[in-house]
This record gives C-alpha cells, structure tokens and sequence, in this order.
C-alpha cells in the first residue's frame, strides 16, 4: 500500500508550448509498474484549453468542478460541466478546457505505453474553440 498526502507534490503551470491561458497541475498518482496509470487534477481558467493531442492508451476526464469544453477531430465542440466523465479512445486526436466565462477543473487518468502517456500536437486556434 502506498499513501500519496493531499499536497506533497508541488503544483505546476501548464507550459506555454501545449496550454494556451493559465492552467495549473496538480500531479494526484503515478503507479508503480506493472501498473500504468497517472493521473492528475488540471484547473483551467476561463478561456484556457489544451492543445490537441492523443494518448496512447486513451484518456478518461472526470470533471470536478466548473464548465468546460471538449472536442475530437471531426466532432463538434462539446460543453461538459461537473460530474461529467469523458472517454477518449486510444489514439484520439483531441482537446479540453474551460469555457470562456467559467474556470474548469478535471481529473486526468491516461495510462503510459512504452513510458509515454501524451503525444502532444498543433494548438487549438480560437476560431475551433468557439466552435
């Protein structure tokens, strides 16, 4: 058994290069092979969002607080709100964030295939985040 403590890993910003808007991430787990998941609680302020990419194994979003959006290639933009849980399968191209006058915060749970969990890709512009 292992006890992760409520704040013993520190918070960090979402880079510039995969986050456009303040994002803030707070690491929750990372198993101990043979496990594979990580997971973490990502808060986006009004506006912010992702850039688009995929996961290797897929992702499930559960969101915890606020309104956000989502989107896969080729699908419409998506509002989720808290309670909600989104499932991206593996290798779909896709993105999430707030909505633009709400703050939004998920849990991220994505498991690691050959020790890589994400393979980011372009930005969203902000004509695909206004759908």
């Amino acid at each position: 058994m292992h006890i992760t403590r409520s704040g013993s890993a520190p918070s960090t910003t979402g880079p510039e290069e995969y986050f456009t808007g303040t994002v803030r991430i707070d690491p929750l787990f990372r198993a101990e092979p043979p496990g594979r998941a990580v997971g973490a609680q990502v808060t986006f302020e009004p506006g912010a969002r992702t850039a688009w990419h995929t996961h290797p194994a897929g992702q499930t979003l559960i969101v915890t607080f606020g309104k956000g959006r989502v989107q896969r290639e080729g699908g419409p933009v998506e509002e989720i709100s808290a309670g909600d849980v989104v499932w991206f399968p593996a290798g779909e191209k896709h993105w999430h964030g707030a909505a633009p006058e709400t703050a939004m915060s998920h849990i991220a749970i994505q498991e690691a295939i050959d020790g890589s969990t994400v393979t980011w890709l372009d930005k969203v512009s902000d004509a695909d985040y206004g759908g």
